[in-house]
C-alpha cells in the first residue's frame, strides 16, 4: 500500500467540488541495529527491505552479501514503524559508528550529519571504458515514466530505476523521498546479488550531492535525472568519474560531467 484516498475541496475558479483524492503515504520508518534505535527515515511503505539494505549499504554499516535478517517489532495498520536489523558485530562498518542523529527526513539526506568530514566519500574513481547513445537515454526515461504507478494515481512520489549497460530495466521503485528511492533500487540489485550490472540510474527530480555519493558506492557510471543538478553534484560527478546530466525531457539533455561516456549523435 503507497497511496490512499483523502477528501479535499477543489476550486475552479468560482466552483467548489468535494472530490477524493490519492495521496502518496509518508509513514515513519525506525530502523534498529541490534535492537539499539539507528535512525527514522520518513518514506512510503513497501519495499522496506530493499530500503533498508541499500541505506545500510550507503552509509558503510553492511557491505556483507550475506542476507540480513530482519524483524518487524511494531507496525500500525500493517505499516512496519520499527524493525530490527540483525548484523553480527564484526560485520559492522565503519559507518555504524557515525550514528545520525534520531530523525532524517525524506527529503534530505544530509540531515545528521554532524560533521564537515563526515560528507566525505572515500574509493577510486569510476573507470569507465563503454559509450553509450543518447537516444537510449530518452528510451529508458520512457519505461521508467510507463511504470510509475504510484506517481500515476498520486502525482506525489518520486522514482528511481537502474539499468544494466544493454539498456535492460533491472529494478523500479518509488518512494516520497528522492534518497529513499535510490536505496531501494540499489538494496533491490543487492539482495538479488544483481549490482555489479548496474551501469544507468535514472532518477525523477533533482540530483543532489548524496545521490551523486550513492551512485558512487554502488559503482555506477552514468546518472541521468528529469531535474537540475546541484552544484556539489556536478562537483562530485567529476571528482568520481560519473557522467552525469540533467534536464532529461522533450528530447533535450544536458551533461555536466564526463561527456565522453556518450555518443555524440544527434541528441548530445
Amino acid at each position: 500500500m503507497q497511496t490512499l484516498s483523502y477528501q479535499g475541496l477543489k476550486i475552479v475558479n468560482t466552483h467548489q467540488t468535494t472530490i477524493s483524492d490519492c495521496l502518496v503515504i509518508e509513514a515513519p520508518l525506525q530502523i534498529n541495529i541490534n535492537n539499539e534505535a539507528y535512525t527514522v527515515v520518513m518514506r512510503t511503505p513497501n519495499n522496506d527491505s530493499e530500503l533498508i539494505r541499500g541505506l545500510l549499504f550507503a552509509e558503510d554499516i553492511y557491505k556483507n552479501n550475506s542476507p540480513l535478517k530482519l524483524t518487524i517489532q511494531k507496525e500500525q495498520d500493517k505499516i512496519p514503524q520499527i524493525i530490527n536489523v540483525e548484523i553480527p558485530n564484526h560485520l559492522l562498518g565503519k559507518g555504524y559508528l557515525n550514528k545520525r542523529t534520531l530523525l532524517s527526513v525524506s527529503s534530505c539526506g544530509i540531515c545528521g550529519k554532524k560533521e564537515l568530514k563526515d560528507l566525505e566519500v572515500k574509493g577510486d574513481r569510476i573507470k569507465n571504458i563503454n559509450t553509450y547513445s543518447s537516444e537510449k537515454i530518452h528510451e529508458m526515461f520512457i519505461q521508467m515514466t510507463q511504470k510509475q504507478q504510484t506517481f500515476k494515481n498520486s502525482g506525489g512520489s518520486h522514482a528511481a530505476c537502474i539499468f544494466n549497460k544493454n539498456y535492460e530495466l533491472l529494478t523500479i521503485k518509488e518512494d516520497i523521498g528522492r534518497h529513499n528511492a535510490v536505496d531501494k533500487t540499489v538494496g533491490d540489485l543487492l539482495i538479488k546479488n544483481h549490482l555489479k550490472t548496474a551501469n544507468f540510474l535514472l532518477v525523477s527530480g533533482r540530483v543532489s550531492y548524496e545521490i551523486v555519493s550513492k551512485a558512487f558506492i554502488a559503482k555506477i557510471p552514468i546518472i541521468v535525472a528529469v531535474s537540475a543538478c546541484s552544484s556539489l553534484a556536478v562537483d562530485f560527478a567529476k571528482e568520481f568519474g560519473i557522467c552525469l546530466i540533467g534536464f532529461t525531457r522533450n528530447n533535450k539533455m544536458t551533461i555536466y560531467s564526463n561527456p565522453s561516456y556518450l555518443k555524440k549523435d544527434k541528441n548530445v
